[in-house]
Formats: structure tokens, sequence, C-alpha cells
């Protein structure tokens, strides 16, 4: 995985207006997207990383599933997704499957855990978190990145949840 960036937005809609630009933007009118609440991250899909750092702060077991998410986009609507190497052969060169951008929708469950992480425990969650197997081969100047990205999520997820709004995820493989 590449870069994640995690934002709130009211609605679809506007979540995946000019998907194939990111979401962290000096100069959000440049280009025709909407100035969102936004933080880039490097390493952290929502699918493991993401949903191991729930799992830590929900103290439940590693694996259990909590991050659910919806494609946006790339959608498989009106076409589906390409099944076979002759119906990827045959995409348009711009097609949206083509591209390494895709946007998912974090499921409100996990926008309230994120929410509801309680601070006093978070020093000893990232520590946890940092342990796991996804970060086995970091060095320790990339892991001391884990304690802030951490306090942003929280962050930008009592945010989205004080407003109504959901999660999503912009990334680029």
């Amino acid at each position: 995985m590449g870069f994640c960036e995690y934002y709130r937005a009211a609605d679809r809609e506007t979540a995946i207006i000019q998907p194939e630009h990111g979401r962290v933007v000096a100069d959000p009118a440049k280009y025709g997207v909407p100035e969102f609440d936004a933080m880039e991250t490097k390493w952290l899909d929502p699918s493991i990383t993401l949903n191991e750092l729930a799992a830590l702060i929900a103290n439940v077991d590693l694996s259990t599933e909590l991050v659910a998410t919806v494609r946006l986009y790339p959608s498989s609507y009106p076409d589906p997704f390409p099944q076979t190497d002759e119906e990827w052969d045959a995409l348009p060169e711009d097609s949206p499957y083509l591209s390494s951008v895709s946007i998912e929708e974090l499921s409100v469950n996990v926008r309230d855990l994120l929410a509801g992480a309680d601070d006093a425990h978070l020093p000893r969650v990232v520590e946890r978190w940092a342990k796991s197997e996804q970060f086995s081969h970091f060095s320790s100047a990339d892991l001391e990145y884990l304690m802030p990205v951490a306090k942003d999520l929280i962050g930008l997820s009592r945010r989205a949840k004080e407003h109504g709004q959901q999660l999503y995820c912009w990334s680029c493989a």
C-alpha cells in the first residue's frame, strides 16, 4: 500500500468529487475539489493497519475484522469489475480501473470506535500497534510516526462524528 488520505465528508457524492486528486491539497479550488478535513498517511490501509489500531482500541484480537469499507471509486457500476485477462485488456485507456487510485467509505462503527478511543490509554495502544507484524520491518524513526497518526485519526473521527459525517480513505498505490 502506498499513500492513504483519510478524510471526512457529508456524503458519498462529495467524497468522490474529482477522484483522481488527493484530498490533502494546498489549493483545493485549483483542482475543483472541496476543502476536506483530511490527513495523509504512509502504510496505513484500512483493511490491515487501521483495522489493527481499531482492534487494539477495542481490546479485541488483532485478527478481528472491525474496519468494513465500501468501495466508491472505481465503482463497479455501470461497468462490472473486470474478471478475466481479456476483460482487463479490453478496457479503454481512460478506464478508472486502470488507475492506482481508489476511494473507500469506512463504516460508522469504525468511525465511532476511533472517536471513542480513551486518550489515557492511547500510548499503550500505539506501543502495541507498533509491535504488530505490519510494522516489523520499520525503523524506530518510522515507528515514532505512529503516535501522531493515531491522534490525528482519532481527532478526525471525532470531528466526523460531531458533524454527522462519514470517514473516507483515498488511496494511491
